[in-house]
């Protein structure tokens, strides 16, 4: 059985927008939020060339919130930013979610030299508990956050 999903944006007109979404991916949901916030309102090219860039480490990400230690970082005065990171395990998550949206714009018959990303959002998914086994018998727990993406493209 499929599971009942709904986005978090609404009122989105079915002819002109693609959305995809990913569920329960394994990569932080403070960077993502980070990543997603970044493209937000690019263009798909140049969003596309920017986490291609990110993933080779010569674009860091403008780390805008949860910064305090945090390094200042060459290459984010386009932002008007001065901390940011290079992560490379959610870039390639969110370019594979990006990569799902272009194809369904294409799908849809949408001019993809027009589309812009007007919605990139995160939120965390469930938690994976996990033991590691110590000592004496006992037993110290760690937890594995899942996160959910969702792009929405839309053909100006």
């Amino acid at each position: 059985m499929c599971p009942n999903f709904g986005y978090t944006i609404t009122g989105l007109d079915p002819d002109k927008t693609a959305v995809a979404s990913g569920r329960d991916l394994r990569c932080s949901p403070k960077h993502a939020r980070e990543v997603c916030g970044t493209i937000n309102g690019m263009m798909i090219e140049k969003a596309k060339s920017f986490l291609e860039r990110a993933l080779t480490l010569k674009q860091p990400i403008p780390f805008r919130h949860r910064n305090k230690k945090v390094p200042h970082r060459k290459g984010l005065d386009q932002f008007k930013w001065y901390s940011g990171r290079y992560v490379t395990k959610t870039v390639k998550t969110v370019l594979k979610v990006l990569a799902n949206a272009e194809n369904n714009a294409e799908f849809k018959g949408l001019d993809l030299d027009r589309v812009r990303i007007v919605h990139a959002a995160t939120y965390r998914g469930r938690k994976i508990k996990k033991f590691i086994p110590r000592a004496f018998g006992r037993s110290t727990p760690y937890n594995n956050l899942l996160t959910h993406i969702e792009i929405v493209l839309e053909e100006e």
